[in-house]
């Protein structure tokens, strides 16, 4: 591999040799040895052009063209000397040489700096370059030429070209050596033929031509740079950049820039040292205006690309990249400036059902979905008002100048304008946002003070039902402490044991044996005693205990299940109920934990019954792929409180469901002719139309039992059959 990497060493090997073959080779010989290798040269450029990829072939195709000029030059040189033995100076051959350049010229730029953005950049570089250096071998070298007395003008005209071409050829390539990066063979290659050609153009034209050995030297030099560009056409790299070929970055730049503006006194400093008689100041002072206006140029660019950059990274700081909108760090910034100016409201609203938009059809639904979220609240804003991304689906407004009420009609103009369907990916969503407001009406307040209010009047709403608006009040701010002390006391109470199960019958119709029971959460609190689960079971969803609570009593009920298995053997109650939340549902280790507490406590799935609500599976996602694999367990599912959701119906059709619990707002009047008897009707026709078993809840007389019993219910539920207690009489029957 090592071998391979440094096979193209061979090229510049090549070169060397041909020069020391040129060197000492008889005339005749050295000739066709020149001619040879020019052509040659020529041929392996052109075969490497097909090699190229079409946006570098151009640059390829002219530097071929540059070293045809090139030999053709060498042929009329070596005509000139058959025909007439000598050489006339200049020649056509030196227009031949000299037409080259400009082609090799702009062929080394396009392949050195390919990036059409840095090309100004690279440009000026090379001009700097060129400056400099042109400055000095005008000075020592050049100069010197074009003062010499006797010269004609055409004379002096082809003398400067020579060595200012080479200059400018090197100073294109020169760069490329101190750039960043790792440099490619075809880019030492290059650099070295430029180099070559540059002291060969020297040699030309300082050494007197003597036919002899000072000429074969300075022409090897040109023989090397056939071998040199030859191998740079043919090589891979040539397809390629360099790791970071376009520019010179940090250091490097600045030593190059440092050294050719130092060369203007250097240059100076060597002739009056030097004791030259005649100081070539029009020279000095014109590379001098040259270097400084080049630098002012480059630094002007060097200067707009940081303000560019400074510019993209506070936009990148201060942006949500997603939406475009203005981040919490911005947001926060023009609302501490609009509380120093005069009234503020603001808004923070959270989309409804966004994890599940994620979990459903993919993130990238979501992203679109945050997209037109933003849309819209930039259609409803004035012009004025700032509209921010606050993170994942929350979102901030603020507005200048209004009162609560105006703000509350925007808060409501918020909301409608998010209800209307949005297409996102192709899907149809239907979306809501739960908005908390607050302002700064009742005094001076902070701006972290300002957003906390509505962040919490948001949270508020939010618990409330999703899809509305509630401001902040200071009533808030008490009942989130009570609700902070009491998530405490249930942590405690989680601890210290201070929960405790009661099990409520499900009887068999008309019989009244107990079939079923269903697992109820108490707490006894040490001080304020009897805490109703009403109060104290949504904290837990709030603050994530229920997740912990949940576990602890699917773990209780089932291993007292088992127990009365054991202890009643075919009295006990065939299955027991639990009631699962919808926060245990989202979890996506949900159904795991109950499948390890069924393995646990050696409880038989199908005498597991999860009871469920339907707002748990109303919006789908995870919650109900929990369910869907609950079920394919064997575990039975329950929908509780039937038929008081607003799409009891459709949910039939897309949740895995065995049991249905009619609420006991429909059984309450049961035996009265209406509206609640006639949808008990229903609901028992449909349970039998379906194949699945109906429990009438919250029974609480004989008439009601008797006139369900004869409506087609045979399992029932209420305090007419018994309250929930720790430890239910499974030998009692209570007669319908």
């Amino acid at each position: 591999m090592e071998t391979r990497s440094r096979g193209w060493l061979w090229w510049p090997a090549g070169g060397v040799l041909a020069f020391a073959l040129y060197v000492f080779l008889p005339a005749g010989m050295a000739t066709t040895f020149s001619a040879v290798v020019g052509l040659g040269a020529v041929a392996l450029t052109l075969a490497g052009v097909r090699r190229r990829p079409p946006s570098r072939r151009m640059a390829w195709w002219m530097f071929a063209a540059g070293l045809t000029m090139w030999v053709a030059g060498d042929t009329i040189y070596a005509s000139e000397a058959i025909i007439t033995g000598g050489h006339t100076y200049p020649s056509w051959a030196d227009a031949c040489y000299l037409a080259a350049y400009p082609m090799l010229v702009v062929a080394l730029f396009r392949l050195a700096r390919f990036r059409r953005r840095r090309e100004l950049a690279g440009l000026i570089d090379t001009a700097m370059s060129a400056t400099g250096f042109g400055l000095v071998y005008w000075v020592f070298v050049i100069g010197p030429i074009v003062r010499e007395p006797g010269m004609s003008l055409l004379t002096r005209l082809v003398s400067a070209a020579y060595p200012t071409c080479g200059v400018l050829l090197f100073a294109v390539a020169g760069p490329l050596l101190v750039q960043q990066g790792r440099r490619s063979p075809a880019t030492w290659m290059l650099t070295f033929g430029s180099a070559a050609t540059l002291i060969g153009n020297v040699g030309y034209t300082v050494i007197p031509p003597d036919g002899g050995l000072k000429d074969r030297l300075v022409f090897g030099a040109f023989l090397f740079a056939y071998f040199a560009f030859a191998g740079a056409a043919l090589h891979p790299s040539g397809n390629m950049p360099d790791s970071r070929p376009a520019d010179m970055q940090g250091w490097q730049r600045i030593t190059v820039l440092t050294a050719t503006t130092l060369l203007v006194p250097a240059v100076l400093f060597v002739e009056a040292r030097g004791g030259t008689e005649q100081v070539d100041i029009q020279a000095i002072a014109v590379g001098a205006v040259v270097l400084f206006l080049l630098m002012l140029i480059r630094l002007s660019g060097f200067f707009a690309t940081v303000q560019r950059q400074s510019e993209q990274l506070e936009r990148l700081a201060m942006r949500d990249d997603l939406t475009g909108l203005a981040n919490r760090r911005l947001f926060e910034q023009y609302l501490s400036q609009a509380l120093r100016d005069g009234l503020v409201q603001v808004a923070v609203l959270d989309l409804n059902g966004f994890k599940e938009v994620n979990d459903t059809f993919g993130h990238a639904t979501g992203d679109q979905l945050l997209i037109v979220v933003a849309d819209r609240l930039r259609e409803v804003m004035r012009g004025d008002d700032v509209v921010a991304r606050m993170g994942g689906d929350e979102f901030a407004l603020l507005v200048r100048e209004v009162s609560p009420t105006a703000m509350s009609a925007i808060a409501e103009r918020i909301s409608a304008s998010l209800r209307r369907p949005v297409d996102a990916n192709g899907q149809q969503l239907l979306v809501s946002a739960s908005v908390g407001t607050a302002g700064n009406e009742s005094g001076e307040v902070s701006s972290d003070e300002v957003l906390r209010r509505a962040d919490w009047a948001m949270y508020a709403a939010k618990r409330a039902g999703g899809g509305r608006h509630l401001r902040y009040t200071a009533e808030l701010d008490a009942q989130a402490t009570v609700r902070a002390r009491a998530g405490a006391e249930l942590r405690t109470a989680l601890e210290q044991g201070q929960f405790h199960l009661v099990y409520q019958p499900i009887v068999e119709l008309p019989g009244g044996r107990i079939v079923s029971v269903e697992a109820l959460v108490r707490w006894t609190h040490p001080e304020r005693g009897f805490v109703s689960p009403a109060e104290f079971v949504p904290i837990a969803e709030e603050t994530g205990l229920i997740i912990e609570l949940g576990e602890w009593i699917l773990r209780q009920a089932c291993a007292r299940a088992v127990s009365w298995f054991a202890e009643f053997g075919d009295v006990a109650p065939q299955r027991i109920s639990v009631n699962v939340s919808a926060r245990q549902l989202a979890e996506p280790g949900f159904a795991g934990l109950v499948g390890a507490v069924l393995t646990e406590t050696g409880l038989r799935p199908e005498q597991l019954v999860v009871e469920l609500t339907e707002t748990a599976v109303f919006d789908g996602g995870q919650a109900l792929r929990t369910v869907e694999l609950l079920h394919k367990r064997g575990v039975r599912i329950a929908l509780d409180d039937f038929g008081t959701g607003h799409s009891s119906l459709t949910l039939l059709q897309t949740v895995p469901v065995d049991v249905l619990k009619v609420d006991k707002s429909f059984v309450d009047k049961v035996t009265m002719a209406g509206r609640h008897a006639v949808i008990a009707t229903a609901l028992i026709q449909v349970s039998d139309g379906l194949g699945l078993q109906a429990v009438a809840e919250g029974v609480e007389t004989a008439e009601q039992a008797e006139e369900l019993y004869r409506l087609g219910y045979r399992l029932a539920q209420g305090y007419h059959f018994g309250r929930p207690v720790a430890q239910p009489d499974f030998t009692r029957e209570f007669a319908a």
